[in-house]
């Protein structure tokens, strides 16, 4: 009922009546002036919000994106409704960076995602103003894309990996299961030594001297090196390959790799489960799908007001001992025991 009909409903009543009736009038005013707005609010559009998605990699060759979809979606963000995802690759070519980034800020995306280490330096030497959230990076203290952990200070936060450290871990491994093991070759991406690669070869060298272990690197830039890779690998009578795989290699890239380096009965070890899910022989690391659910949160917290200068940065705190049986028979080789106890999930 409109306020002035309730109005004119007043003449022609008792007092008292004239008093109830007024009073309903009051109290239609209120609710009017309280849920009024609100109605009028829930009528309107909402906000369509934009991520960039920023990778090194290829179209779809990251596995780990649908887990970031999946965490967005459980948080519920329903893309083409209330968001947009735009995805940007620089298909291994490291000068494409710019320009891509570019394309993002020219859509005025809200949050851009660093998928890796170069693509969150690229990310924040691009723009200090639209909010990165990592995905997993090495080092992001001292490659200067935070001020610190608890407190990233600027427009970066989101997940940092310790792979750098788990190079003596992966070589400890191998030598419980070779004690005869004397070199071992790592496999880098395109771009040979950069900022996180760097950190990663320094971590392990110490373990490697101590363990008597000798380091050989190996520069990929693609699939087409992997088999050039391989060959250089056992030329240099390396036995095992330490995969550094680049980040945005695909589930059959990794598979491709893994085949080929068991034709040559070389065992593979890395920090990430991808690799032994392919056919390596055993990786010890955080799983790199958890980091991309946990970006999905940041991303969440950002789009409803927060900063990332106030958003602390988080470090992996699970890691997981993955062992590939199936290669290691194909391979030649027998796990003792008491690693094998140690795993936490094999694959037969």
């Amino acid at each position: 009922m409109k306020v002035s009909s309730l109005r004119r409903a007043v003449s022609g009543k008792t007092p008292g009546q004239k008093r109830v009736t007024r009073g309903l009038v009051v109290f239609s005013c209120l609710l009017l002036t309280v849920f009024l707005p609100a109605l009028t609010a829930a009528q309107q559009p909402g906000k369509v919000y934009r991520i960039g998605v920023l990778s090194s990699g290829v179209p779809g060759s990251s596995p780990d994106i649908e887990t970031f979809r999946q965490g967005l979606r459980d948080l519920g963000y329903v893309e083409g409704k209330n968001i947009v995802i735009e995805y940007r690759y620089t298909e291994r070519k490291a000068d494409r960076y710019p320009d891509l980034l570019s394309d993002l800020a020219r859509l005025k995306v809200d949050v851009i995602i660093g998928d890796g280490t170069g693509a969150t330096i690229a990310a924040k030497k691009a723009t200090s103003t639209i909010p990165i959230v990592m995905t997993s990076t090495t080092d992001p203290v001292g490659n200067g894309l935070i001020a610190s952990l608890a407190r990233p200070g600027g427009n970066v936060t989101g997940l940092t990996n310790i792979s750098g450290e788990l190079g003596g871990k992966l070589l400890e491994l191998l030598k419980e299961i070779d004690p005869k093991l004397t070199r071992v070759a790592i496999v880098i991406p395109g771009g040979g030594l950069g900022t996180a690669n760097k950190l990663f070869v320094k971590e392990t060298e110490i373990p490697a001297r101590a363990l008597r272990v000798q380091l050989i690197s190996l520069v990929v830039r693609g699939p087409e090196d992997y088999e050039g890779a391989v060959r250089a690998a056992t030329k240099d009578r390396a036995n095992a390959l330490l995969s550094r795989l680049p980040p945005g290699s695909s589930s059959a890239d990794r598979k491709q790799f893994m085949e080929l380096a068991a034709k040559s009965r070389l065992p593979v070890v890395s920090a990430t489960n991808l690799d032994t899910e392919a056919g390596g022989l055993i990786s010890y690391g955080r799983d790199p799908r958890e980091s991309y659910r946990r970006a999905a949160a940041y991303v969440d917290k950002i789009l409803k007001g927060a900063k990332p200068a106030d958003l602390p940065v988080e470090q992996p705190t699970k890691f997981e001992l993955v062992i590939n049986l199936k290669t290691a028979n194909q391979i030649g080789l027998t796990i003792p025991q008491k690693v094998l106890a140690r795993a936490d999930r094999v694959i037969k």
